[in-house]
């Protein structure tokens, strides 16, 4: 496996990526109809060409299973293929992330208690909590953050 920050982003790239993102939002967002996952969707080639910094996890053959995306300071997103969580490779995007690009912010979705767990488990807190996400939808999000270049 490699981890590394890509700044050619192909359409064959930015679609491999969607993908990864649909499985992994599948997996593990289960609150999201099966239409707003769509809706979310048609977003997230945008988001992945325009992020600063965008790293991606890929197998042996080069095929993407993972991606994180950091901005100013903040993990914007962070997915993995549900087959691969749990093998390392999110703590090592994290790493990078708080090592490299000087990560200390992250939103999670109050309802995806795995993704705040683990964010717990890497050092962050939560700080801030709003009833709804960023685009008024009914989905609490917990602000977290932690303490600059610590892992």
């Amino acid at each position: 496996m490699v981890i590394r920050e890509v700044t050619e982003r192909s359409t064959q790239l930015v679609a491999q990526l969607v993908a990864v993102w649909e499985a992994s939002v599948r997996a593990t967002h289960t609150f999201l109809t099966d239409e707003e996952v769509l809706r979310i969707k048609v977003y997230v080639p945008m988001a992945l060409e325009e992020i600063a910094h965008l790293v991606v996890v890929t197998d042996e053959a080069e095929v993407p299973i993972g991606f994180m995306g950091v901005q100013d300071g903040v993990i914007e997103m962070l997915f993995m293929d549900p087959h691969q969580r749990g093998k390392g490779w999110g703590r090592q995007c994290i790493e990078l992330a708080v090592s490299k690009y000087g990560a200390t912010k992250v939103n999670v979705n109050e309802q995806n208690p795995a993704a705040r767990g683990f964010y717990e488990r890497m050092g962050f807190h939560v700080y801030k909590r709003t009833d709804t996400d960023e685009q008024g939808g009914p989905y609490p999000l917990l602000y977290m953050r932690k303490e600059s270049g610590k892992v």
